[in-house]
């Protein structure tokens, strides 16, 4: 039985990804190590970390005067790291608040400075993007923050906000690599690992030279951007193995088209899962405002909630795995980034076809 797991994070990997790891867990190229045991100093591992940066640099078009950083910590240390980095003597900064990470990058923003909330969907349970001309953004705030897709409610951007002179930063965690972007566009992104790049432990931060170098007095060493860029991630040991499957991942991108294709392999997959939804007649139902449909993270509720728990075991019975919501929405959520082959959504859909036929 060919097991599919649907979980947001960690998530799936790309099985030539970790067949290629599983070949080289005793001995990388003849170097009689494991990646694992290389020192980060040593030519062998900073040529992968060289490798994965140029070519997360080719495939995501980054310009030059960005940098590219591998940190740990996840999204969530990165909610404090920015205002401590980008305030820059600045009063406040702006976010949006479209669900449960928006939240959280408020609620530690609010340590550093005076965060002004331009637009929030909290209204309707946070199942839709509030409409940019309503968004009461500040000129002079020290940022603009937003979350492009919302892992736990399943509502993503389709469109990007015009900050104007004011720096875009975006917690692309769950998003990253699944559509080109225009990074010029943005003054930082930073993004998890373990959704769409490669295992837990790893953190990427793609950030503006400019944004580089001003941080709130009082700030630790380790959580000024600075510190990393100057030593080219390596101030002290960078989560090495997180990076060396990431470079893989990178790699295997390119071999099969870049993000452009990756993109349309992810438009037939949402499709296929959102039509099944809204052709069963009630049975599910996705309480995402259709424009605003998350290609990654897919919420449904079923028509009666006691039929939760017999259609988790019965998926799993399937090879269908982690399809329970997040304990905050509740009912099912599909997450489908870039290493869910369409064959397994193919599945998902056989089987909700055949649940909402035998219990309709």
């Amino acid at each position: 039985m060919t097991i599919y797991n649907f979980s947001a994070g960690p998530a799936v990997l790309p099985k030539e990804v970790l067949q290629q790891a599983q070949a080289e867990m005793l001995d990388w190229h003849g170097s009689g190590m494991s990646v694992m045991e290389m020192s980060h100093r040593g030519k062998e591992f900073m040529g992968i970390a060289a490798e994965a940066e140029a070519d997360l640099r080719e495939l995501m078009g980054i310009p030059a005067n960005y940098k590219v950083l591998f940190l740990q910590g996840g999204a969530s240390q990165q909610f404090a790291m920015i205002p401590m980095n980008l305030l820059r003597g600045k009063a406040s900064a702006d976010y949006l608040n479209t669900g449960e990470w928006s939240k959280k990058a408020i609620s530690e923003a609010k340590k550093f400075g005076a965060v002004n909330v331009v637009a929030t969907s909290a209204d309707k349970n946070f199942s839709y993007v509030p409409e940019f001309a309503a968004w009461k953004c500040d000129p002079e705030a020290a940022y603009l923050h937003f979350t492009p897709n919302e892992t736990i409610g399943g509502v993503e951007f389709s469109w990007l906000p015009d900050a104007g002179s004011v720096p875009l930063v975006a917690d692309m965690s769950s998003c990253i690599l699944s559509r080109p972007i225009d990074v010029s566009k943005y003054g930082l992104i930073y993004a998890g690992a373990q959704k769409n790049i490669g295992p837990a432990g790893l953190t990427i931060v793609i950030v503006r030279d400019d944004l580089v170098g001003n941080v709130v007095a009082g700030t630790p060493t380790m959580l000024d951007y600075k510190t990393h860029a100057d030593n080219d991630s390596m101030y002290n040991t960078p989560p090495t193995y997180g990076i060396y499957i990431a470079g893989m991942v990178f790699k295997m991108l390119k071999r099969n088209g870049g993000i452009a294709a990756m993109e349309q392999t992810n438009i037939a997959k949402a499709n296929l899962l959102y039509a099944a939804i809204d052709a069963s007649a009630g049975f599910y139902n996705c309480p995402v405002a259709t424009d605003n449909r998350s290609r990654m993270n897919i919420p449904f509720t079923l028509k009666d909630a006691a039929l939760d728990g017999a259609f988790v075991k019965q998926a799993e019975a399937r090879g269908l795995l982690q399809l329970k919501g997040h304990r905050s929405v509740g009912g099912m959520r599909a997450s489908i980034y870039n290493a869910m082959p369409l064959a397994g959504v193919q599945a998902l859909v056989e089987f909700m076809n055949e649940f909402a036929k035998q219990n309709g």
